[in-house]
Parts: structure tokens; C-alpha cells; sequence
């Protein structure tokens, strides 16, 4: 039974599931039961990320479970998966999220089929990106990302200009990939024999000058999509106008942050490490705009989408450092702002819901009467702002030490910026939440649901037992950050006081 356990494909049934999910869901003969079938499917996936973990082993170098099927045999495109340290934690942080969409989702949702056969192939493609590691099988997932949000955001958006707000995401996205693909393309031409398997591209490496085209190509197709300033446009509109559970799932699950940390710096290290400084210098601008814009919004959702700009920053950051501790740390605050700011829009769904609205004149004393929503609220902006003991502070912590040691400046800016967070986020949180309900529509609200209880409580129990506890974290990418920074050969190169000293233990 355990040889048979071994042999079992894990990566490729990763992906199977939610696909099947889908066919189950028109099969089933009412559209009722289409919910039970997509929160069935969802936490079956969960489960098979967990065993993902379970079979990882975080001593061993190198991706693990590789999975390959020919895709293109002429042009040596193959269907390829695998997994190591530093891809292995978006995997239960986009399954857990997509469960908690899909456990919180109303019974009675309009086209329940269509609407949840799309999060579902949301959730395949985006497993996709973290898992493909042959750059086209990798371009198309990305791409096929696009299509269900596009849908999803014109047809269950809540605000009156949500096609204008699909089709502007769309065009964003599918131009973002053009310098992407030709930034995928110029190292796998390069190579005597045609190739896109991830490893074979970081075996050889590049020219200079084509490591800082591809270098600069990469940043600008996955930038789009981080979102980095003043490619961030995108995001704001989304929150106002999407349907605010599917803006969780795009504003949580940072695939730009992963492919820069995946493909852009592996591919190109010299001119990564080269231009460190533009890396930091886009984080600090990223950092503090999104900072002070959240500080000027009276909208909750967009509050939390221009808090996901800043936290992108932050990332950035800690790349630039190139040191175990940036690395490491931007792994970690990545993974954790899936629960934080997944999280913190769901909550927001929730609030829509209920009251139809998220700006600040339409709420006050919603702790009254939904203490529960309140209370959720408080964790995921909590953990957010890197409060100690939730999930975001080991990574926001490592992040600033690196800065401070490599970026003096940058650090300072990083500190600004979180103080400003804690601006922004209080300040509308006391706001919108405290004081009395005088508004009908929020005085008469009914709290939680037992379906959205069970949707909180996985987010978080997460966000509080890897706060509590981060150290299986940290074990878990130490040794892949070590191995990328060996392979990027970046290992002290920007530090300023030599030796790369090891990861904390918390």
C-alpha cells in the first residue's frame, strides 16, 4: 500500500481534480447540488496539497514528484510538473483559499453550474503556474488564468461598470504576456538543441546583454500581473467592480511575485543582481504608493487592493536583498498574503452581502451586530500589517531585517510604509466597525453563516498557528533558498556586511 501511495502521480492529480470537479457539477441533476459538488471538489484538493507536503522531503536537492507527458514532441514541449521548497507553500495557501471561496459561496447563486465550473478551472490553471516547470506548459496556464476571471468578473461583478472592469483586466493581462512569452522564448533559442524545461534553461546560462533583455522583458510581462506601479490600475478597478470573493482569489494568490522569484532572477541572474537597485528602487515606490493610496480610500475593498500594492512592494524588497533572509522572507510574506488578503476580501464579500455596500457612509457599528465578520476582519488586516503571531510577521520581519542590512534607505521607506498600514487599515477599520449601527441595513445584518464560519475558521486557524508557530515554514524553504541563491550565484552579493547569516529560528 505504501509503494502504491509513492507511485501515485500527486502533482498530476493535483491538477485532475478540479477539472473533474467540473464535469461532476453539469452531471449532477439539480443546480443546487452544484455548490456541494464544487466544495467536494475543493477540499478533496486541499487534502491532495496537504499530501503534496506530506511527501515532500525539504533535505532533498532539486524539484521533487516531477511529473512529464509530451505536449509538443517536435518542439520538446512536454507536460511537465514539479515541485520544490519555494513553490511547495502556494500550494495549500490557493487550495485553501479556493476552498473557502467555494464553502462560503451562496446555495443560491445565479448560473451556479457556470460559476463554479469557472472558479474551478481558475483554481487548475493557477496550480498550473506553481507547479509547471516547462516554461510553455507554465505560459499556458498563466494565460489561462485570464479566461474564467474575465467571465467571472463580467457576469457576478457587483458594480455597474464590471464589463468595462473585465474586459480592462483582460487587455492588460494579454498584452503583459507578450513580453513574457518572447522573454520565455529568447533562453530556450539560445540553447544548442530546442528546450523549455525549467532545469536545462538554468543549466545554461546567457550572454550578459540577453540576460538584461530577458531580464527586463520577464519584469514587465509578470509585473502586470503583481501588481507593480503604474501597472497596479487594473487592481483597484477590479475590487470596486468584481465580484469581491473572485477579487479575493486574484488579489491573494500573487503570481507575478512567484514568477519573478520562479523565472525571472533564475534565468537572468547577473542582470538581476546587476540591477538590484532597480528591483529595490520599484519596491520602495510600490511600498509607499499603495500605502498612502489605501490611507486616502473610503472603500474597504479598494482599501485592501491598494494594500496588496504596497505588500507587493515589500516582496520586491526583500528579492533585492538577495540574502537568505530577503529570499526567504519574500517566500513567506508571498505565501502569507494568499490568507491575509484573501482573507480580508472575503470578509468584505461577506459585509456586501449583507449590507450592499463597502464604503465608509454606508457602514459604522458593524461590530454590533456582526461581531463575528468584525472579528475576521481584524485578523486578516492584522496579519496583514505583520502583527506578531499571525502569518505575516516571519516574512515582513525577514524582509525588513535584509533591507535594513543591504538597502539602508529602502529599509527606512519599508518602515514608513508599514506605519503608514497600520494608518490606513485602523483607521477604516474603526470607522466602518465601530461606534453604533445606525443604518438599518447594518443593524438588522445577521452575522456569520454556519457555511462561512467553517470558510473563516480555516483561514484563521492558518493565519494564527503559522504565526504561532512559522518554524515548519522556515524549514520547509530554508534549504530551496539556499540552493537559488547558490544557483543565482547572489549569495552576499548585495549585502553590506559580508556573511549571509543564517535563517532565525522563531
Amino acid at each position: 500500500m505504501v509503494a502504491e501511495m509513492s507511485d501515485l502521480p500527486l502533482l498530476s492529480l493535483l491538477l485532475l481534480i478540479p477539472l473533474a470537479g467540473i464535469g461532476l457539477i453539469w452531471s449532477v441533476p439539480r443546480f443546487k447540488i452544484a455548490r456541494d459538488a464544487a466544495v467536494l471538489t475543493s477540499v478533496l484538493t486541499l487534502g491532495a496539497s496537504l499530501l503534496v507536503i506530506a511527501r515532500f522531503n525539504p533535505a532533498q536537492a532539486g524539484f521533487q514528484l516531477e511529473d512529464s507527458w509530451p505536449w509538443i514532441a517536435a518542439l520538446n514541449i512536454h507536460f511537465r510538473l514539479g515541485v520544490d521548497g519555494i513553490s511547495l507553500l502556494f500550494l495549500p495557501a490557493t487550495t485553501l483559499l479556493f476552498a473557502a471561496v467555494t464553502i462560503s459561496a451562496r446555495p443560491q447563486m445565479v448560473r451556479a453550474r457556470l460559476y463554479f465550473s469557472l472558479i474551478l478551472g481558475l483554481e487548475a490553471a493557477v496550480l498550473g503556474v506553481f507547479l509547471a516547470i516547462d516554461a510553455m506548459f507554465f505560459f499556458l496556464c498563466w494565460e489561462l488564468t485570464v479566461v474564467p476571471i474575465y467571465f467571472l468578473v463580467a457576469l457576478w461583478g457587483v458594480g455597474a461598470r464590471r464589463q468595462q472592469a473585465a474586459t480592462q483586466y483582460t487587455l492588460l493581462m494579454l498584452a503583459g504576456g507578450v513580453p513574457l512569452l518572447f522573454g520565455l522564448l529568447i533562453p530556450a533559442l539560445s540553447l544548442p538543441q530546442l528546450a523549455f524545461d525549467l532545469p536545462t534553461l538554468l543549466a545554461q546560462p546567457l550572454s550578459r546583454n540577453t540576460q538584461f533583455v530577458v531580464f527586463l522583458l520577464l519584469l514587465l510581462g509578470f509585473g502586470v500581473k503583481a501588481p507593480l506601479p503604474p501597472m497596479h490600475t487594473w487592481l483597484p478597478t477590479l475590487a470596486l467592480e468584481g465580484p469581491v470573493a473572485v477579487v479575493a482569489l486574484v488579489a491573494g494568490i500573487k503570481l507575478g511575485l512567484y514568477g519573478l522569484i520562479r523565472f525571472a532572477i533564475p534565468m537572468a541572474p547577473a542582470a538581476a543582481t546587476d540591477l538590484h537597485w532597480l528591483l529595490a528602487g520599484i519596491g520602495v515606490v510600490a511600498a509607499l504608493y499603495g500605502a498612502l493610496a489605501a490611507l486616502a480610500q473610503t472603500n474597504l475593498r479598494v482599501m485592501l487592493a491598494y494594500a496588496g500594492v504596497s505588500h507587493v512592494g515589500l516582496v520586491l524588497l526583500g528579492l533585492a536583498s538577495f540574502s537568505q533572509h530577503g529570499v526567504q522572507g519574500a517566500v513567506l510574506l508571498t505565501v502569507s498574503l494568499a490568507l491575509a488578503t484573501g482573507g480580508g476580501l472575503l470578509a468584505a464579500s461577506f459585509l456586501q452581502l449583507r449590507v450592499g455596500s463597502c464604503e465608509l457612509q454606508n457602514l459604522g457599528g458593524v461590530f454590533v451586530s456582526m461581531p463575528r465578520l468584525a472579528a475576521f476582519f481584524l485578523l486578516c488586516g492584522l496579519a496583514g500589517l505583520g502583527l506578531p503571531g499571525t502569518a505575516g510577521f516571519p516574512g515582513e520581519w525577514l524582509v525588513l531585517l535584509a533591507t535594513l542590512q543591504t538597502h539602508t534607505g529602502a529599509g527606512i521607506a519599508a518602515l514608513a510604509a508599514m506605519v503608514f498600514g497600520g494608518a490606513y487599515f485602523m483607521g477604516l477599520y474603526r470607522k466602518a466597525f465601530f461606534g453604533p449601527a445606525l443604518r438599518p441595513a447594518v443593524a438588522t445584518a445577521d452575522d456569520l453563516l454556519p457555511r462561512e464560519m467553517w470558510a473563516v475558521a480555516l483561514i484563521g486557524g492558518a493565519i494564527l498557528i503559522f504565526g504561532l508557530y512559522p518554524q515548519p515554514l522556515l524549514e520547509l524553504t530554508q534549504s530551496a533558498v539556499e540552493r537559488w541563491l547558490q544557483a543565482v550565484g547572489a549569495v552576499g552579493a548585495v549585502t553590506s556586511v559580508g556573511a549571509v547569516p543564517p535563517a532565525p529560528t522563531f
